[in-house]
């Protein structure tokens, strides 16, 4: 991973390189950013910086040997940590410890901008508890007793580090705060909240923002995964998020508005079975796809707020988009009406995250929807 490979981002890259050039980077980093953010591919494009035999004043040159261990993560001077499914007796063998990691660079390849629901699925683990456990610390720490292989950085990255158990945080207090010459601790996660203080104390913070619909539409089409006009609309929908954006390239999201003004409609007019054959037909959509949808709906309720405050200048929707919202915010739903739907439609999004029914979860939210459109109707 290098810096040019992430979209945008331009002040938090130049800031990183010239820490590195001025010898001020901290021992311990905190890789802080929303969902879908660059904060994996970020910390990673920073240790290949570090790693790299010729780096520029922009970026490492990708060609030298250590550039090419650092693209498929073999760097045997950078080691990882990241949840794992907790087991009652914690001494895994070796092969098992060997697959873990394998499977995590391969996720971390094909999804860098994944996140820890993404891995779950990827190693097939449903309905498991995952941690970093205690023993898991142990082997950090082990890890970084070790002498350097070629004789620079020696660099820990815990991936989704607010899955740290507290014994395990406890237990890396003193070697984060206290590590040995030429050692890089890069702790990388979406909920800095949950991490103890204790930890957060001993890190510097990289806060790393969400993409602008710039830089999302923009990656689209340089990667050749949208033309212009559909990027534009992909990037309105993930609203920063690049996880996001790449899955609805997938599911073709320049249809989803176009989904969300045929349920409304079916709201407006109360057609109850209409409405009921779409409820079975959320149900057989699989869950990211169903979760996409709710997603979309968000993003038109904020344009039909957006259009009442009369801050135009602001919406992103264009042409038969644009004239539905100005429609439905004008004729349909009232300010505190799109204020009580919205809280809906992120309940809505909760539950599904949590394996509610999707059938029930789509009928209820319908309802709602007829309820307030009855109003003023």
């Amino acid at each position: 991973m290098q810096f040019e490979t992430i979209p945008g981002l331009p002040e938090t890259k130049e800031k990183l390189i010239n820490a590195v050039k001025t010898n001020h980077l901290a021992h311990a980093l905190l890789f802080h950013g929303p969902e879908g953010s660059a904060n994996l591919s970020m910390a990673l494009a920073l240790c290949t910086y570090l790693y790299c035999e010729q780096p520029t004043d922009t970026d490492s040159c990708g060609v030298c040997p250590s550039c090419q261990k650092m693209s498929r993560l073999v760097m045997p001077d950078m080691h990882f940590a990241f949840p794992t499914i907790t087991k009652e007796k914690e001494d895994k063998d070796e092969d098992e410890k060997v697959n873990y990691l394998l499977n995590w660079r391969k996720f971390v390849l094909s999804q860098p901008y994944g996140n820890v629901n993404d891995f779950i699925y990827f190693n097939d683990f449903q309905k498991k508890q995952l941690n970093i456990s205690k023993t898991a610390a142990r082997q950090i720490i082990q890890s970084l007793s070790l002498t350097s292989f070629e004789g620079g950085y020696k660099i820990m990255i815990i991936w989704a580090a607010e899955f740290l158990h507290p014994s395990a945080a406890n237990a890396l207090l003193k070697i984060i705060e206290e590590p040995q010459p030429k050692t890089l601790f890069i702790l990388i996660t979406s909920q800095a909240d949950k991490l103890l203080t204790t930890i957060l104390s001993r890190t510097q913070k990289v806060m790393i923002r969400a993409f602008t619909d710039q830089e999302v539409s923009g990656y689209l089409v340089d990667q050749s995964l949208a033309n212009g006009e559909n990027a534009a609309q992909i990037a309105m929908l993930a609203d920063g998020n690049l996880r996001s954006a790449l899955r609805l390239v997938d599911q073709v999201e320049d249809q989803q508005v176009g989904k969300i003004r045929e349920w409304f409609l079916l709201c407006y007019r109360a057609d109850f079975k209409s409405i009921f054959g779409l409820s079975d037909g959320f149900h057989k959509l699989d869950k990211e796809a169903q979760k996409s949808l709710l997603l979309t709906g968000l993003s038109v309720l904020r344009e039909i707020l957006l259009k009442h405050c009369d801050l135009d200048q602001l919406l992103r929707t264009t042409n038969v988009d644009r004239e539905f919202v100005n429609k439905i915010s004008s004729k349909v739903l009232k300010e505190e009406h799109v204020a009580e739907l919205y809280e809906a439609f992120n309940a809505a999004h909760y539950h599904l995250e949590r394996n509610g029914s999707a059938k029930f979860i789509f009928t209820d939210l319908s309802m709602n929807i007829i309820r307030l459109m009855a109003k003023i109707s």
